[in-house]
């Protein structure tokens, strides 16, 4: 099944234009319709009666039009700038205002998706407006694959070739299946299985080959290889042989464990999370 729906999250930040084109070019390339959505966080009047404001004029209620104005206004250049890579590509794009906190509003949006194309929080910048916590929310709340950009580097490519992160679990094949659309446009992929372990829920006498037969049964082309390691994580392992191989596209199961002991010990998905040099996408 091709992508026939594709959702992007843009804001006023410096890496909107950047995720706005790629998504747009995934979008063209999979003949799919792509709607961008765009946040605006606005307490509610209530929320001002909470605190001792003295009687004078802008009340709550014109402080809460005045904050809305001035979202919609922020939000008019992201807006032309879609308008104009959509208008290039030649595709059907839909622009989308929506009020509420962005890491709760984009998840609900996602759900009547294929795909969402959201950016990577930027550690060195945290932001409190709740757009940090879209990428983790998208994946496990929305059913729905993400394709995370990141916050730094430049990339003319995307889904060229591809590295799967192949580890035989639930989250690994549900990626593949997944990531398919793109998996068939790569000119190449490299399955990389890391510290591969044997027995039934293992990989088999080779690893990562079951997984690239059922992909070329699905005309992609893909070579299995493994590597061993005990000096690095897996997740360090994974970007460094990215970039050996001159990867643009990560495809990886996300949260194995509960999200809680990702958090306490770290983990392929928070490592890639934090410190991804290629746009990953994700499933769960």
């Amino acid at each position: 099944m091709a992508f026939k729906d594709i959702l992007v999250h843009l804001d006023p930040g410096p890496r909107s234009l950047m995720r706005c084109e790629l998504a747009v070019r995934v979008a063209a390339a999979s003949g799919a319709h792509i709607t961008a959505i765009h946040a605006v966080n606005i307490p509610t009047a209530a929320m001002f009666y909470g605190y001792a404001m003295p009687a004078v004029s802008p009340g709550p209620e014109e402080l809460v039009e005045m904050m809305r104005a001035e979202g919609w206004k922020t939000a008019s250049p992201v807006e032309q700038a879609f308008r104009g890579f959509v208008q290039r590509e030649g595709i059907e794009g839909e622009w989308r205002v929506v009020e509420g906190d962005p890491a709760e509003v984009v998840p609900l949006h996602a759900r009547y998706a294929d795909l969402v194309v959201v950016g990577q929080p930027n550690r060195y910048e945290p932001r409190s407006d709740g757009t940090d916590q879209i990428p983790a929310n998208v994946v496990m709340s929305s059913g729905r694959p993400a394709l995370v950009i990141p916050f730094a580097g430049n990339f003319t490519t995307i889904g060229a070739h591809i590295l799967v992160a192949w580890n035989a679990s639930r989250e690994a094949a549900r990626a593949v299946n997944d990531a398919m659309p793109l998996l068939k446009l790569a000119k190449a992929v490299t399955v990389l299985a890391i510290n591969p372990k044997g027995g039934v829920y293992g990989h088999g006498e080779v690893p990562a080959a079951d997984i690239s037969l059922h992909l070329a049964r699905h005309g992609v082309k893909a070579e299995a290889t493994h590597t061993v390691t005990s000096d690095i994580s897996d997740g360090e392992a994974l970007l460094s042989y990215s970039a050996d191989i001159g990867a643009d596209l990560i495809v990886a199961g996300a949260y194995g464990h509960s999200r809680a002991r990702e958090v306490a010990f770290g983990g392929v998905t928070r490592t890639l999370l934090n410190e991804m040099t290629v746009p990953v996408f994700f499933s769960h």
